[in-house]
């Protein structure tokens, strides 16, 4: 059959190099085709293509002259999903020529054509198509080339054009002289290649390789660029290594315009049993800090067995305030420490067992030397519970850590705890009483006191509770409410612990949790004493139409029978009968509407002690959907904060973008960004301004988020996403 049947379409494939990946890219798009489809109907699937045979339909048939066919009047040539059409097609057939003309189309399950005139020679595999108009269906991507060239593998295209937007509307295009594809190699050599912005050229570019296929190439990777306060102007300009199939690496150099140069690299790896990265970023001569700069990482993974793997965590940075100055938001500025792991870890069907090596680094600048945590050299965890009878369930937590640390006397502790638990339960109920027993002892390097002091006490629990339930009617709609009663009693005798030493404990945050666990410490340096017992109450609505669940709210106390007596160094004797109450709320009041809260009030104090408030509501459909948060947090005595963030449509193309979180307590702004995103069919602006604080000391730093995003071929600016995605809750593009 004639060969622009065959033809792989290296046009559709040379342009599409880039395809942006983003949900519904084409929602404002005024039509899903810029050439309508030629055929009705659902396409067959490509892959039957070379199973079947050619279907050859036409108004006239003239077979009359010897060795030559002429197919007259809505020519047709249908395989699989391929669909050829002409007015006219003249096929000689000693020299196996042909010449279809007459309104060409051509189509496929991902690609469509049009073309003035093709002529062809089946013997030297080759095809000229003259004047083409052509389509990517998936991506919208088109364009146009005054004459393709295809000889077997390899194609020529002449002044060729590329763009995912409508034809009367061309907010951007790429175009080329001349475009040559060698579809073996899987590469397109672009000559002279322009890229316009409306009408204006933005790059020009003698001579590019790039893909097209979807094997890895070595390349340049798109640029990002961006401008702060403290380091100027900052541009990264990637560029991919394809080493092998199984790793490849990312050299990043990044000009920072009051710095330096920095030079980043990214490395990864994957085979059947070992998998991990390694980045790094090197900056030799900081400018502003006048030292060297650099940042390391390694994260490794080895499968040894189904049930076995061992992992490696590497963290190292050169000073203490490489965050601050080269972090990119607040979580990463308020790093204190960073840790270094390498570990061993095994799980069974009753079991789990852990081997671990931890070292520190100190990462705040206005912590002494010293201030790090413990290494762990080693940890080793085992973790075993079974079920024995049909009404009792054994179990064995143990872990056994040497201590070790620059300027602090170290030690090694073996922690046991086995237990029995006995989980009687119903449909409506359940009661699980635990007896447990908790043996610690140390092997200490200090000069003074006790070098081998232990601890050992019987733990004794009670959880009872029930489950209830009714039919309910709530705003002319049904609901299901629950009624979840909850008693939990706590018994664990006094042991004086103030000889032993702390290496890894501290006290628990309080919470809803704290209501039902057998220890106010994190770590094994101590075990509190209690006589108490927690009551709390579960209320929930669940819609009976779809199954959600549009309220769940909670509160409980704990009563103390014995006031705590278990302390750490410095902590204050907890001389009171029972906690802070303990609310927690959650309410989605439709699709739209949700709402959160915790709550502490201390009956003792009559005060709240902790309070955090949030609220969401989403707005709008499809591409004028939107967000909006509002939230309040409160410690007291160390944090009150309020925090603003939206991404608001005031049409389907505009959006206002900002985020506001004001600390009360120190009266400052922790972190403020606002700008605006604009959308069309085919590109999309975002522009940002950030004001946050960059560390400890409460400076502040400047930036500029500038992007411009061109759908189909790829982003050019300082990528944005990642500071919207963490500072907007909800926010999608």
């Amino acid at each position: 059959m004639p060969r622009p049947l065959l033809l792989p379409l290296s046009l559709a494939v040379t342009f599409a190099f880039g395809q942006a990946e983003a949900a519904d890219p084409w929602r404002l798009c005024p039509s899903p085709d810029i050439l309508p489809p030629f055929r009705s109907g659902d396409l067959p699937a490509p892959a039957a293509r070379d199973r079947l045979p050619t279907e050859v339909e036409a108004d006239r048939f003239d077979l009359s002259q010897t060795g030559r066919s002429i197919l007259d009047g809505d020519v047709l040539l249908k395989r699989g999903d391929q669909w050829l059409g002409a007015e006219r097609l003249e096929f000689e057939h000693e020299t196996q020529r042909y010449v279809a003309s007459g309104g060409v189309r051509y189509e496929d399950e991902g690609f469509r054509l049009t073309a003035r005139e093709a002529r062809g020679d089946q013997r030297a595999d080759s095809v000229e198509l003259d004047d083409i108009a052509y389509q990517l269906v998936a991506e919208r991507g088109n364009g146009r080339a005054e004459r393709v060239e295809v000889v077997g593998n390899d194609a020529t295209l002449f002044q060729a054009t590329y763009s995912t937007c409508d034809p009367n509307q061309r907010l951007w295009e790429l175009q080329a002289r001349r475009v040559n594809v060698d579809r073996e190699e899987g590469l397109a050599r672009i000559h002279d290649a322009h890229l316009r912005i409306g009408r204006v050229p933005v790059l020009y570019l003698p001579y590019l390789i790039v893909p097209v296929d979807d094997r890895r190439r070595t390349g340049v990777l798109y640029p990002t660029i961006g401008q702060s306060e403290t380091s100027g102007w900052d541009i990264r300009v990637p560029y991919y290594l394809n080493l092998a199939p199984n790793y490849d690496a990312t050299l990043t150099p990044r000009a920072l315009g009051k710095r330096g140069l920095m030079l980043g690299g990214e490395f990864r790896y994957l085979s059947e049993r070992h998998r991990g990265i390694f980045e790094g970023d090197w900056l030799p001569d900081d400018r502003l800090a006048d030292r060297r700069r650099s940042y390391l990482r390694l994260d490794h993974r080895t499968d040894l067995s189904r049930d076995w793997y061992a992992t490696t965590r590497l963290r190292q940075v050169s000073d203490r305030r490489y965050f601050e100055d080269f972090g990119e938001n607040v979580a990463q500025t308020a790093i204190s420490f960073i840790d270094s792991t390498a570990a061993l870890y095994g799980r069974g069907r009753y079991w789990r067992a852990e081997l671990l090596l931890q070292d520190w680094q100190i990462t705040d600048a206005l912590l002494p030397d010293g201030a790090e945590p413990y290494r762990r050299l080693p940890r080793a965890v085992f973790a075993w519970e079974q079920p024995l009878l049909p009404w009792a369930v054994g179990g064995l937590r143990s872990e056994l850590v040497a201590f070790d640390h620059a300027v602090r006397d170290g030690g090694r502790r073996i922690d046991l705890k086995p237990y029995l638990r006995l989980p009687f339960e119903g449909d409506a109920w359940f009661v699980r009483p635990e007896f447990a027993w908790r043996y610690t002892a140390y092997d200490l390097d200090r000069r003074d006191g006790e070098r081998k002091p232990t601890r050992s006490l019987p733990i004794t629990s009670l959880d009872m509770g029930a489950f209830f339930e009714r039919g309910t009617g709530l705003f002319g709609r049904r609901y299901v409410q629950t009624l979840e009663p909850r008693l939990y009693y706590l018994r664990a005798p006094f042991r004086e612990q103030s000889d032993l030493p702390i290496f890894d404990t501290q006290e628990l945050t309080f919470g809803y949790a704290q209501l039902f666990r057998d220890n106010r410490f994190a770590g094994a340096d101590r075990q509190s004493d209690a006589n108490q017992a927690t009551v709390a109450l579960t209320t929930r609505l669940i819609d009976e139409g779809s199954g959600r669940e549009r309220l769940s709210a909670s509160v409980g106390q704990i009563r103390y029978f014995d006031a705590p007596r278990v302390l750490l160094p410095g902590e204050s004797p907890l001389d009171r009968s029972r906690s802070a109450y303990v609310v927690e709320a959650d309410a989605r009041l439709s699709d739209r509407w949700s709402l959160g809260a915790s709550q502490q009030w201390d009956p003792e104090l009559h005060a709240t002690t902790l309070s955090s408030i949030r609220g969401q509501y989403r707005f709008g459909e499809g591409g004028e959907a939107g967000v909006a948060n509002l939230a309040y947090r409160f410690r007291r005595d160390s944090l009150e904060q309020a925090e603003l963030s939206f991404a608001y449509p005031l049409n389907p193309a505009w959006r206002l973008l900002g985020r506001w979180n004001y600390s009360l307590f120190d009266r400052t702004t922790i972190e403020a960004f606002g700008g605006v995103a604009w959308e069309s069919c085919c590109m999309a602006v975002r522009l940002l301004a950030r004001n946050y604080v960059r560390n400890r000391e409460g400076e502040k730093d400047t930036a500029v988020y500038f992007e411009i995003e061109l759908k189909g071929l790829g982003s050019f600016g300082r990528d944005t996403d990642r500071l919207l995605h963490s500072g907007i809750l909800g926010y999608s593009r």
